[in-house]
């Protein structure tokens, strides 16, 4: 077992899955020569050539609507979407083609392709470049939607997403490209729809997505200090999403913060909380909690941008109120 960034686990599992399968084939802006401008795909190209490394022009609606076409005509296109907040160029055919055809056609066609992308505040890139809208795409029926939270969740997400016959939406934290994690040598895959428990607890469920996910980790440790047991859950992907995992976890626990860096308002964190509700309302010893980014724009100043995404103190706070019972009064 090697420690690898979360940028070279992606590389290794596109350039594994191209050598399996020659079907695939990688498409997007700057993503020959440049690597992306994160560098997570360099080196591809001289393996695969550029036929199979295409750089495209920037016209997200254009290469993203080849890709559809070459999905249902027998490829198996990966898409790279520079930025997450580019997902509004490409949401007719990414969400009215590729997720209705299989649907549309009688099951006749299918759409095997996976869109890559990124989420996460707090790199200084302004309102633009900055957002985490993975909430949007999971609204859409025919998805599915992928968040690791490591190098190891993001190399086997990765090759699952690669070989799924639905189209696939995969978020990578910008921050965590030079994250290392230990990655096994051998060739492993993280089925979708299984969410890993990370720190067993018995006091409150924390459950994270993506980088909140360390986040989470971090508010656990504090609370340990204070004698307090905190369960913590990554879901890993968020369509389809593991409910009798969080389920059973808050059945234990009777409270649970769900943390996002999605905007708090309509997002991940109020649509697992309602299931929450819905499905252990009986076992909660207090409301499940909610913690997003603030509804703001990204800023760019330093300063107001990392007041505007959740951080391990405030989970702490939350999480000691729900233990006191002084959600109940409001504070």
């Amino acid at each position: 077992m090697r420690e690898i960034t979360l940028s070279k686990a992606v590389n290794e599992a596109i350039a594994e899955e191209m050598r399996r399968d020659p079907a695939i084939f990688l498409m997007g802006e700057d993503v020959a020569e440049a690597g992306t401008p994160f560098k997570v795909l360099s080196g591809l190209v001289e393996e695969f050539g550029p036929n199979r490394i295409l750089d495209t022009p920037i016209s997200e609606p254009g290469f993203m609507g080849m890709a559809v076409g070459a999905a249902m005509t027998g490829s198996r296109p990966i898409v790279d979407l520079m930025f997450g907040d580019f997902i509004f160029l490409v949401m007719d055919q990414l969400c009215n083609q590729a997720a209705k055809t299989h649907y549309m056609s009688g099951g006749k066609l299918s759409v095997p392709l996976v869109l890559r992308t990124n989420l996460g505040a707090t790199r200084r890139s302004a309102a633009q470049h900055s957002q985490s809208l993975h909430a949007l795409v999971a609204h859409i029926p025919g998805l599915r939607v992928a968040m690791p939270s490591s190098a190891y969740e993001a190399k086997g997400l990765m090759k699952t997403a690669i070989r799924d016959e639905n189209p696939v939406v995969i978020f990578e934290d910008k921050l965590m490209y030079n994250d290392k994690a230990p990655v096994p040598d051998e060739e492993y895959l993280i089925p979708f729809g299984e969410a890993n428990i990370l720190r067993e607890g018995r006091d409150i469920t924390l459950i994270g997505t993506s980088s909140m996910v360390q986040v989470c980790e971090q508010a656990a440790e504090i609370l340990a200090e204070q004698g307090i047991e905190a369960e913590v859950i990554d879901p890993r992907t968020i369509v389809p999403l593991d409910e009798d995992t969080l389920i059973n976890s808050v059945k234990k626990t009777s409270r649970a913060i769900v943390v996002d860096e999605g905007h708090q308002s309509f997002g991940i964190t109020g649509e697992i909380a309602s299931r929450l509700n819905e499905k252990a309302f009986y076992h909660l010893d207090a409301p499940v909690q909610r913690l997003g980014a603030m509804d703001v724009p990204v800023p760019f100043s330093p300063a107001l941008e990392d007041i505007t995404v959740p951080t391990p103190e405030r989970v702490v706070e939350q999480a000691l109120k729900a233990i006191k019972g002084e959600l109940f009064h409001g504070a």
